[in-house]
Protein backbone atom coordinates (compact mmCIF):
# COMPACT_ATOMS: atom_id res chain seq x y z
CA UNK A 1 0.00 0.00 0.00
CA UNK A 2 1.24 3.23 -1.27
CA UNK A 3 0.94 5.94 2.11
CA UNK A 4 2.24 9.64 1.91
CA UNK A 5 4.19 10.55 5.04
CA UNK A 6 3.11 13.45 7.54
CA UNK A 7 5.92 13.04 9.66
CA UNK A 8 9.42 11.31 10.21
CA UNK A 9 8.73 7.80 10.86
CA UNK A 10 12.06 5.94 11.80
CA UNK A 11 13.39 3.60 9.35
CA UNK A 12 10.46 4.84 6.40
CA UNK A 13 11.10 8.27 5.58
CA UNK A 14 10.54 11.90 5.91
CA UNK A 15 7.44 14.24 6.19
CA UNK A 16 5.68 13.99 2.63
CA UNK A 17 7.96 11.52 1.43
CA UNK A 18 5.61 8.78 -0.61
CA UNK A 19 6.20 5.43 0.54
CA UNK A 20 5.54 1.33 -0.03
CA UNK A 21 4.27 0.09 3.49
CA UNK A 22 2.27 -3.46 4.38
CA UNK A 23 -1.62 -2.87 4.43
CA UNK A 24 -1.36 -4.29 7.85
CA UNK A 25 1.31 -1.39 9.14
CA UNK A 26 -0.75 1.07 7.39
CA UNK A 27 -3.98 0.17 9.00
CA UNK A 28 -2.98 -0.45 12.32
CA UNK A 29 -0.33 1.87 13.19
CA UNK A 30 0.55 4.78 10.61
CA UNK A 31 -3.48 5.70 9.59
CA UNK A 32 -5.35 5.83 13.37
CA UNK A 33 -2.28 7.44 14.68
CA UNK A 34 -2.48 9.95 11.40
CA UNK A 35 1.38 9.79 10.93
CA UNK A 36 0.10 9.05 6.99
CA UNK A 37 -2.41 9.07 4.58
CA UNK A 38 -3.28 6.73 1.98
CA UNK A 39 -1.45 8.09 -1.54
CA UNK A 40 -4.51 8.78 -3.70
CA UNK A 41 -4.34 11.82 -5.86
CA UNK A 42 -7.02 13.58 -3.91
CA UNK A 43 -4.74 13.65 -0.49
CA UNK A 44 -1.54 14.23 -2.59
CA UNK A 45 -3.14 17.58 -3.45
CA UNK A 46 -4.13 18.31 -0.53
CA UNK A 47 -1.00 17.77 1.20
CA UNK A 48 0.94 19.87 -1.12
CA UNK A 49 -1.75 22.76 -0.52
CA UNK A 50 -0.97 22.24 3.42
CA UNK A 51 2.81 21.08 3.67
CA UNK A 52 3.49 24.85 4.60
CA UNK A 53 1.40 25.08 7.44
CA UNK A 54 2.27 21.53 8.79
CA UNK A 55 5.88 21.68 8.42
CA UNK A 56 5.57 24.79 10.50
CA UNK A 57 3.39 22.79 12.89
CA UNK A 58 6.03 20.40 12.60
CA UNK A 59 8.69 22.59 13.95
CA UNK A 60 6.74 24.42 16.68
CA UNK A 61 6.41 20.81 18.09
CA UNK A 62 9.56 19.92 17.77
CA UNK A 63 10.67 23.00 19.82
CA UNK A 64 8.79 22.03 22.54
CA UNK A 65 9.94 18.57 22.27
CA UNK A 66 13.65 19.64 22.56
CA UNK A 67 12.45 21.74 25.33
CA UNK A 68 11.50 18.70 26.93
CA UNK A 69 14.48 16.51 26.87
CA UNK A 70 16.35 18.54 28.43
CA UNK A 71 14.23 17.70 31.49
CA UNK A 72 14.60 14.05 30.91
CA UNK A 73 18.11 13.52 29.17
CA UNK A 74 20.01 11.38 31.70
CA UNK A 75 17.30 11.40 33.73
CA UNK A 76 17.04 8.00 36.16
CA UNK A 77 13.62 6.87 36.71
CA UNK A 78 13.40 4.68 40.16
CA UNK A 79 10.65 2.00 39.92
CA UNK A 80 10.61 0.10 42.72
CA UNK A 81 9.43 -3.92 42.82
CA UNK A 82 9.57 -6.47 45.27
CA UNK A 83 11.86 -9.35 43.57
CA UNK A 84 13.94 -12.57 45.10
CA UNK A 85 17.67 -12.65 46.77
CA UNK A 86 18.51 -13.48 42.68
CA UNK A 87 16.95 -9.87 41.67
CA UNK A 88 14.05 -11.58 39.79
CA UNK A 89 10.89 -9.14 40.07
CA UNK A 90 7.55 -10.83 41.67
CA UNK A 91 6.41 -8.90 38.03
CA UNK A 92 7.16 -7.28 36.00
CA UNK A 93 7.93 -3.19 35.20
CA UNK A 94 6.15 -2.22 31.52
CA UNK A 95 6.51 0.92 29.69
CA UNK A 96 3.37 2.35 30.69
CA UNK A 97 5.28 2.22 34.24
CA UNK A 98 8.14 4.20 33.33
CA UNK A 99 6.07 6.89 31.39
CA UNK A 100 4.56 6.95 34.87
CA UNK A 101 7.09 7.33 36.53
CA UNK A 102 9.23 10.22 34.01
CA UNK A 103 5.80 11.96 33.95
CA UNK A 104 6.93 12.99 37.71
CA UNK A 105 9.41 15.24 35.99
CA UNK A 106 6.98 17.99 34.68
CA UNK A 107 7.28 16.70 31.07
CA UNK A 108 4.07 14.60 30.03
CA UNK A 109 5.48 10.72 28.84
CA UNK A 110 3.00 8.72 26.97
CA UNK A 111 3.81 4.94 27.39
CA UNK A 112 3.98 4.59 23.33
CA UNK A 113 6.86 6.76 23.50
CA UNK A 114 8.57 4.72 25.79
CA UNK A 115 10.78 2.21 23.33
CA UNK A 116 10.77 -0.71 25.55
CA UNK A 117 10.93 -4.13 23.20
CA UNK A 118 9.92 -6.78 26.07
CA UNK A 119 8.76 -5.89 30.11
CA UNK A 120 11.72 -5.74 32.88
CA UNK A 121 11.70 -8.91 35.02
CA UNK A 122 14.87 -8.42 36.85
CA UNK A 123 16.61 -5.73 39.68
CA UNK A 124 18.99 -3.58 37.70
CA UNK A 125 19.43 -0.42 35.23
CA UNK A 126 18.10 0.01 32.43
CA UNK A 127 18.60 2.59 29.49
CA UNK A 128 15.55 3.24 27.65
CA UNK A 129 14.51 5.41 24.38
CA UNK A 130 12.33 8.11 24.41
CA UNK A 131 10.75 9.27 21.48
CA UNK A 132 9.51 12.97 22.49
CA UNK A 133 9.32 13.69 18.56
CA UNK A 134 9.76 11.69 15.73
CA UNK A 135 13.20 14.06 15.30
CA UNK A 136 14.06 14.42 18.92
CA UNK A 137 14.90 11.66 21.56
CA UNK A 138 16.22 10.56 24.51
CA UNK A 139 17.35 8.25 27.00
CA UNK A 140 15.96 8.04 30.66
CA UNK A 141 17.79 4.80 33.10
CA UNK A 142 14.92 2.74 34.55
CA UNK A 143 16.37 2.01 37.86
CA UNK A 144 14.68 -0.95 39.62
CA UNK A 145 15.29 -1.35 43.16
CA UNK A 146 13.42 -3.41 46.14
CA UNK A 147 13.65 0.21 48.27
CA UNK A 148 15.12 3.88 47.58
CA UNK A 149 18.20 2.79 49.58
CA UNK A 150 18.89 0.38 47.09
CA UNK A 151 18.12 2.47 43.69
CA UNK A 152 20.79 4.79 45.47
CA UNK A 153 23.52 2.16 45.37
CA UNK A 154 22.22 0.92 42.02
CA UNK A 155 23.06 4.50 40.61
CA UNK A 156 26.05 4.67 42.47
CA UNK A 157 27.42 1.24 41.77
CA UNK A 158 25.82 1.06 38.34
CA UNK A 159 24.60 -2.50 38.89
CA UNK A 160 21.92 -4.50 40.38
CA UNK A 161 21.69 -4.88 44.15
CA UNK A 162 21.10 -9.07 44.35
CA UNK A 163 21.24 -10.31 48.12
CA UNK A 164 22.55 -13.90 47.29
CA UNK A 165 25.71 -11.98 45.92
CA UNK A 166 26.61 -10.36 49.01
CA UNK A 167 26.20 -13.89 50.74
CA UNK A 168 28.58 -14.73 48.51
CA UNK A 169 31.10 -11.82 49.15
CA UNK A 170 30.26 -12.41 53.18
CA UNK A 171 31.05 -16.34 52.81
CA UNK A 172 34.37 -15.92 50.16
CA UNK A 173 37.27 -15.15 52.56
CA UNK A 174 36.24 -18.38 54.65
CA UNK A 175 35.77 -19.83 51.53
CA UNK A 176 39.47 -19.51 50.79
CA UNK A 177 40.91 -19.69 53.80
CA UNK A 178 39.17 -23.76 53.55
CA UNK A 179 40.99 -23.90 49.97
CA UNK A 180 43.89 -22.67 51.03
CA UNK A 181 44.05 -25.20 54.35
CA UNK A 182 43.57 -28.11 51.83
CA UNK A 183 44.83 -26.74 48.68
CA UNK A 184 48.55 -28.90 49.44
CA UNK A 185 46.72 -31.78 51.22
CA UNK A 186 50.27 -33.70 51.69
CA UNK A 187 52.13 -30.41 52.96
CA UNK A 188 49.83 -30.13 55.56
CA UNK A 189 50.02 -33.76 56.57
CA UNK A 190 53.68 -33.69 56.84
CA UNK A 191 53.79 -30.49 58.90
CA UNK A 192 51.14 -32.18 61.19
CA UNK A 193 53.56 -35.01 61.85
CA UNK A 194 56.65 -32.64 62.11
CA UNK A 195 54.30 -31.03 64.89
CA UNK A 196 53.48 -34.28 66.78
CA UNK A 197 56.80 -35.83 66.45
CA UNK A 198 58.07 -32.60 68.26
CA UNK A 199 55.24 -32.94 70.93
CA UNK A 200 56.39 -36.29 71.64
CA UNK A 201 59.96 -35.53 71.70
CA UNK A 202 59.22 -32.64 73.88
CA UNK A 203 57.23 -35.05 76.03
CA UNK A 204 59.88 -37.38 76.15
CA UNK A 205 62.58 -35.45 77.66
CA UNK A 206 60.47 -33.25 79.98
CA UNK A 207 59.48 -37.07 81.90
CA UNK A 208 63.24 -37.82 81.43
CA UNK A 209 64.18 -34.80 83.26
CA UNK A 210 61.55 -35.37 85.92
CA UNK A 211 62.57 -39.46 86.06
CA UNK A 212 66.49 -37.99 87.12
CA UNK A 213 64.92 -35.09 89.51
CA UNK A 214 63.32 -38.36 91.40
CA UNK A 215 66.19 -40.14 91.27
CA UNK A 216 68.62 -37.70 92.72
CA UNK A 217 66.03 -36.89 95.09
CA UNK A 218 65.64 -40.52 96.27
CA UNK A 219 69.66 -41.12 96.11
CA UNK A 220 69.73 -38.30 98.99
CA UNK A 221 67.52 -39.72 101.04
CA UNK A 222 69.16 -42.91 101.23
CA UNK A 223 72.69 -41.11 102.35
Amino acid sequence: MQVILLERVEKLGQMGDVVNVKPGFARNFLLPQQKALRATKANISSFEEQKAKLESENADRRSLASTDAEKLEGMFVTLIRQAGDAGQLYGSVSARDIATEASTSGVTVDKRQVRLDQPIKALGLYPTRVDLHPEVSVTVTANVARSAEEAKVQAKTGKAVNRSDEEDEQTAPEQAEAENIFENPEDEAKKLAEQTTEDTESAEATTTVAQETTDDTLEKSDS
